[in-house]
């Protein structure tokens, strides 16, 4: 059983190698090339889904940004 629940963890979570994504709820959903790219679309997710928990994954940091860094 637990195998299983970790398959499912680490496929809802394959982060880019390069680049940016936006994270929600914990699973990627689009990436992007920029850093601008990736704000512009995390405030307009968060504007028209605003109780989403929406954060920016930054592959060269390996970080996860807080939803109030953007």
């Amino acid at each position: 059983m637990f195998e299983i629940w970790s398959d499912m963890q680490k496929s809802s979570r394959d982060l880019p190698t390069t680049g940016y994504a936006i994270l929600v709820d914990g699973c990627v959903k689009t990436e992007f090339a920029t850093k601008d790219g990736v704000e512009s679309g995390a405030r307009d997710l968060k504007r028209r889904f605003p109780m989403l928990k929406i954060t920016i994954y930054d592959a060269q940091a390996k970080a996860d940004q807080e939803p109030g860094a953007f």
